[in-house]
């Protein structure tokens, strides 16, 4: 039985020293149809380690309910069987730029809850999460036979925290569930960061995409011995909507590499292979130097700029990387293994049904709430997706500014059935002033919810009211609609034909695939919203940019027809294209 340990300066396994060399590869984000050639590619880059987070939210969306838990464990024995270790991340925050930094709304909006800390009540929702996790990470921990090597505490804590009796409940509690492998936290290589986020008798290790040497000189002090480890070497990043894609020079990044390796450190690299953040999970950010400004949505790509890319194609970097790697080696690098099968000829995509979102709420949405004032997401159980909030203006009356206050994230506005405006957080204020009476409606939609910084477990929806001028409109109607209702629910959605002047709605049509296999999937002259195909959810798409086609893996499309469903939640040029399919 192998036994991997902690020594003074090393990793030990069954005594040897040895160096980590991981690359991160998000399960969740990787059609589990092409986890084996991710892993693969890994191998081929020069890596001996994967390291995955794990999304409590994604897993646990309502309380009570688990969905798919067991992935994780068949990940995991896709590890083994691929002759690499595993490092497991399993928060319960994990940041990931993934929907509320991988917590479950109904924890982070629960009233008197208070997120990463000691609160009991919020570890009593950890505890029995952790317990179910622990069924899939235990058995599969290195000395009972499995790939399972290391443990994480948390994630990234002493960038938001000091409540380090809080780290030391949930290493007990990892413990309690019989996690044996050697655990780690991980922070940014400042001082006030591993002092908040660093725990006595676990290993630490920092993350940085520059300056190795003088990050672990900061470690040093702190940590005086043990391993020396990056655990996230940012060799690319993440984009944000309305942005610009993040790019990184190969050879500048493996420079950095060399530096790591050449201070005799292990690494681990974020990311080896980003994915996809499929069906809305992407999250957010806040701007600003202290991650208090404006939203920042991200796209849904989470290519990362990384060495493998979205579609599993070899990089420069990918390359670059495997040059440096190769001189860590006993022996010669695999090859690369044979790409998935691209798309096997560009196809259009029919959409000529068509349903109002009216008739989209009532059909899959929850039931209406009337309140004085408007509720949030969290409060109507919504996870990701849109709410209808109405509201009636009395009358009569003058027309004065309509303002809605605290608004997360975009709301489009109808006045008496009448598209009246956009607005969004930086411009809560309709245009055109509102004479009464009138009714009118806000379609709000989440970007995202804040997976970092202070704003991190913020809620969304409307979270301050409504005004007419100064004065608060009382009596608000609100009807959730949340994304997850489309996994099962879209036939029995009422249809019709298309309206010529392209308005939101939900599109249904197909395409017909000859040569199913890997593709992308373009939608010019829509402006934002959601793709299923054959059910799989693509993610958001958003004329903004920089993102301007979705991944569609091959193993969701069949040949033959293959169903699509389009939810436009804004408006369409009547005069647009086809959508197409193309290969990757």
């Amino acid at each position: 039985m192998s036994e991997f340990t902690v020594g003074e300066a090393d990793f030990l396994l069954d005594g040897r020293p040895v160096r980590l060399l991981s690359g991160a590869l998000h399960y969740f984000r990787v059609h589990e149809g092409h986890w084996r050639h991710r892993l693969a590619m890994l191998r081929a880059m020069g890596l001996n380690c994967v390291e995955t987070y794990v999304p409590w939210n994604l897993h646990r969306p309502v309380p009570g309910a688990h969905r798919d838990v067991r992935a994780l464990g068949r990940f995991l024995d896709a590890v083994g069987e691929a002759g690499l270790w595993a490092i497991v991340r399993p928060g319960p925050y994990i940041c990931a730029e993934w929907e509320n930094g991988g917590l479950p709304p109904w924890v982070t909006g629960e009233p008197g809850t208070r997120a990463r800390t000691r609160d009991e009540r919020y570890l009593s929702h950890v505890r029995r999460w952790f317990r179910h996790l622990a069924r899939e990470i235990v058995p599969r921990q290195i000395d009972r036979g499995g790939p399972v090597i290391l443990v994480q505490v948390e994630n990234e804590y002493g960038s938001y925290g000091s409540d380090t009796g809080y780290l030391e409940r949930l290493a007990g509690l990892l413990r309690a569930q019989g996690v044996t492998a050697a655990l780690f936290t991980s922070d940014g290589p400042e001082d006030h960061m591993l002092t908040g986020g660093s725990l006595p008798g676990v290993l630490a290790t920092v993350n940085f995409g520059s300056h190795a040497r003088e990050a672990f000189a900061t470690l040093r002090r702190h940590r005086p011995t043990g391993p020396l480890m990056c655990m996230e070497f940012w060799c690319g990043w993440f984009g944000h909507w309305g942005g610009e894609h993040a790019v990184r020079d190969p050879g500048e990044a493996a420079g950095v590499l060399r530096e790591i390796l050449e201070c005799g450190a292990s690494v681990n690299l974020y990311m080896a292979h980003g994915g996809t953040s499929f069906d809305g999970w992407a999250g957010a950010n806040r701007g600003g130097a202290l991650h208090e400004g404006p939203l920042e949505p991200d796209v849904t790509s989470y290519d990362y700029d990384a060495p493998v890319d979205e579609y599993g194609r070899p990089t420069e970097k990918f390359w670059r990387f495997r040059e440096v790697l190769a001189e860590y080696q006993a022996g010669p690098l695999p090859e690369p293994p044979p790409r998935p099968a691209p798309l096997g000829r560009p196809a259009e995509v029919t959409l000529d049904g068509w349903s109002s979102l009216g008739d989209v709420l009532r059909t899959l949405g929850g039931e209406e709430t009337v309140a004085p004032v408007p509720p949030t997401f969290e409060e109507l159980s919504v996870t990701r997706g849109l709410v209808r909030y109405e509201v009636d203006v009395p009358g009569p009356r003058q027309p004065y500014p309509l303002t809605v206050r605290g608004l997360r994230d975009l709301a489009v506005v109808y006045v008496d059935g009448e598209r009246a405006g956009v607005l969004t957080e930086e411009e809560p204020r309709l245009k055109e002033p509102v004479a009464g009476p009138a009714r009118v409606e806000l379609w709000v939609e989440s970007l995202g919810r804040v997976n970092y910084g202070p704003r991190f477990g913020e809620a969304k929806g409307i979270t301050g009211g409504i005004l007419h001028e100064r004065q608060y409109l009382h009596g608000v109607r609100a009807r959730g609609l949340d994304l997850d209702a489309f996994a099962g629910g879209v036939a029995a959605v009422p249809y019709g034909a298309p309206p010529g002047e392209g308005v939101a709605g939900l599109y249904r049509g197909g395409v017909t695939v000859r040569g199913a296999g890997d593709a992308r999937l373009e939608l010019p002259g829509w402006t934002r919203g959601f793709v299923w195909v054959n059910g799989f959810g693509l993610g958001r798409y958003w004329s903004v940019g920089p993102q301007r086609s979705l991944y569609v893996p091959g193993p969701v499309l069949r040949e033959g027809e293959n169903e699509v469903w389009v939810l436009e939640l804004q408006e369409v040029d009547p005069d647009r294209p086809a959508p197409r399919l193309l290969p990757v």
